[in-house]
């Protein structure tokens, strides 16, 4: 059988009746797009569409099959043949076609209830929510399907303003179900473009020493009520100035801010006897917070702790000495009781406080996490 001639010869008996496909589709109760599958040799009628489109065109089946006119017709004996088994075949679909209804319609009533006692559980957490998200899912495609098998989508599909006003109840009540998750996914795009926006930015030009720290602020004078812009943090445990009794031998500041602004710097110094006397004086005198026990830090032992200003929350500023001359200023200044910068790139590991963890592996991180949740 060719069916691409068979099209072709359902095409030209469209052309003589001088009908468009759209309108011969209202004729058969099909869509246009069947008709279409017909003329290019696609898909054929079914059976039981032979007889009708063979008697609407006035010819017979085996002239629609064999895509040609033929000089004798089908003699009674064929057409009566064909007539039942296009008999047959509809009452063959119409037995499967109101089982597959009865059971659409039974899923449908399954998920409404389903959805209904998920909706009004008293402790909806998050597996109920994600098997009300699939309940949902499963829920729209079976009203599809009971639409299909009724023969109400089609004719639904053809009504456009109908087709509007679904897709905007639908849109609506989407939204209203799930408007957590919709504007929780949209927080977390936001703030996933801006961690990968964001870049690490790393100065070792001790000559602006200065505009990395926050002195300008008033910080080293008496009397001047200030804030620290570095989350509060003080950083008067760093020298005042870089001067000349100061022969620096390393430096570094780092600023990240994915969405939160994050710190780390650390600086050598190499003091003459007297300079050193005076500045281990300095910070000794400092008044020094507690510090063991935040971020999993232990107690000093690599260097002798001179001054500490520790935060639970918000990290460490310090100064450590190797007790010969040299000493180094150390700050990790963050929040949320880790830092997403990879801090242990930028600072070598011993001028860090012995124990120091912000990462979100560390059990100190688990501890406040837990702490906050409960």
């Amino acid at each position: 059988m060719d069916q691409k001639k068979a099209g072709r010869f359902l095409k030209e008996l469209r052309h003589e009746k001088q009908m468009t496909q759209e309108q011969l589709a209202q004729v058969f109760n099909v869509s246009s797009r069947s008709v279409s599958r017909w003329e290019t040799g696609t898909n054929l009628p079914d059976i039981s569409l032979l007889v009708e489109i063979a008697d609407f065109y006035d010819v017979d089946v085996r002239e629609i099959i064999e895509g040609e006119r033929k000089s004798e017709m089908m003699d009674k004996e064929v057409r009566d043949v064909a007539t039942k088994m296009a008999d047959y075949a509809n009452e063959e679909k119409g037995s499967l076609l109101r089982k597959m209804q009865i059971i659409s319609f039974v899923g449908v009533l399954v998920l409404l209830v389903a959805i209904f006692l998920q909706t009004f559980h008293k402790s909806l957490d998050e597996i109920n929510k994600g098997i009300l998200f699939v309940s949902f899912i499963a829920l729209v495609i079976m009203a599809i399907l009971t639409l299909y098998v009724t023969g109400l989508l089609e004719k639904i599909t053809k009504n456009k303003r109908l087709v509007k006003w679904i897709k905007f109840v639908t849109i609506v009540g989407v939204i209203a179900a799930f408007w957590r998750a919709i504007v929780m996914t949209f927080i977390v795009g936001i703030l996933m473009l801006m961690v990968s926006s964001a870049k690490v930015e790393v100065y070792d030009d001790v000559s602006a020493y200065n505009d990395y720290m926050n002195f300008s602020n008033g910080a080293y004078e008496k009397g001047v009520d200030t804030q620290w812009t570095k989350w509060g943090m003080d950083e008067t445990i760093w020298p005042k100035e870089i001067s000349k009794e100061m022969n620096v031998t390393d430096f570094k500041m780092v600023y990240y801010n994915p969405w939160d602004a994050q710190y780390l710097g650390y600086m050598v110094v190499e003091y003459s006897e007297d300079a050193y006397a005076e500045e281990v004086k300095r910070l000794k005198e400092y008044e020094s917070t507690e510090y063991i026990g935040y971020y999993c830090v232990e107690e000093e032992k690599t260097y002798e702790l001179l001054a500490v200003n520790a935060d639970p929350y918000q990290g460490f500023i310090y100064a450590l000495t190797d007790g010969k001359g040299k000493i180094i200023y150390g700050e990790q200044i963050f929040c949320n009781y880790f830092m997403d910068l990879e801090y242990d790139k930028y600072i070598p590991k011993e001028y860090l406080l012995d124990g120091f963890n912000a990462t979100q592996e560390s059990e100190y991180y688990r501890e406040k996490r837990k702490a906050l949740e409960g």
